[in-house]
């Protein structure tokens, strides 16, 4: 895919020309500040505008989905925050979500639905999965084909929702490679930053979770590890540079993959 400028259309600037997009991309905090997440949002609008996706971001109107106060026991603020959201989506007549952060996809799929926010959401890995079965996707460069990948899976992907096929039907259309961690699918282990951990001290014990996870990465001898969270790709990063294993494994999300075949 060209590396060109990319004019990222704005949900309230839509409306105000009496269109409505299909999705709204919920970019979330990862991929709003987080200058390696970002990299992500930016390769997902690509392909939603290679795929001519008719779709919209918040803009400085998005806000947190209000999971990390959740899972960190502030009922009352993520409640707040919820409703709050909530009503300005029904304002816009929102329909569907598609965001590349679990959290917030499980947020606005299971939690948002016991205070009035009925959406149809979609992981960004469902709606890859979409085009790619409708043929609005197509590789033109097999960068990956030869090379051997490892996939995280994210919890709450994973163990909260079940999803575990679609992330391994991606990655092999990419690669003829894909190797399994001992660890994997509802066995898998944590990345160690989930339920707002990522935002406290690490607690007493021998090993923090990232390494013990970097290590079941590292005994595949992948050259890729590929996870489908920002979260897990913060901590598998630091993982990596841990290790010292910076020149052997890199890490991308599933959609920075895609994106660099097409």
């Amino acid at each position: 895919m060209e590396n060109t400028y990319l004019e990222v259309p704005v949900l309230s600037e839509c409306i105000a020309k009496a269109h409505h997009p299909e999705y709204l991309f919920w970019v979330g905090c990862l991929g709003s500040f987080d200058d390696r997440a970002k990299k992500i949002s930016r390769a997902f609008c690509k392909i939603l505008s290679y795929a001519h996706i008719d779709y919209a971001v918040l803009g400085k109107e998005e806000t947190c989905c209000g999971d990390p106060v959740r899972r960190a026991g502030n009922e009352m603020l993520f409640q707040m925050q919820a409703l709050t959201i909530i009503e300005m989506l029904k304002m816009y007549e929102v329909k569907k979500i598609v965001t590349f952060c679990p959290h917030c996809f499980n947020t606005f799929k299971v939690e948002y639905p016991d205070l009035g926010g009925e959406f149809e959401v979609l992981h960004a890995t469902d709606l890859l999965k979409q085009l790619l079965d409708d043929g609005k996707l197509k590789f033109s460069q097999q960068v990956f084909i030869k090379k051997n990948i490892t996939f995280h899976d994210p919890c709450y992907l994973g163990r909260a929702n079940d999803m575990y096929d679609t992330s391994r039907y991606l990655i092999d259309k990419l690669t003829e490679n894909r190797t399994e961690m001992k660890r994997c699918k509802s066995f898998a282990l944590c990345c160690g930053a989930g339920g707002a951990q990522m935002f406290k001290e690490a607690e007493k014990g021998d090993k923090e979770v990232f390494i013990e996870r970097i290590e079941d990465v590292i005994e595949t001898n992948a050259e890729i590890v590929a996870s489908a969270c920002p979260y897990c790709m913060m901590m598998l990063t630091d993982g990596i540079k841990y290790k010292n294993k910076e020149e052997e494994i890199a890490n991308y999300d599933i959609i920075e993959l895609i994106a660099m075949s097409l």
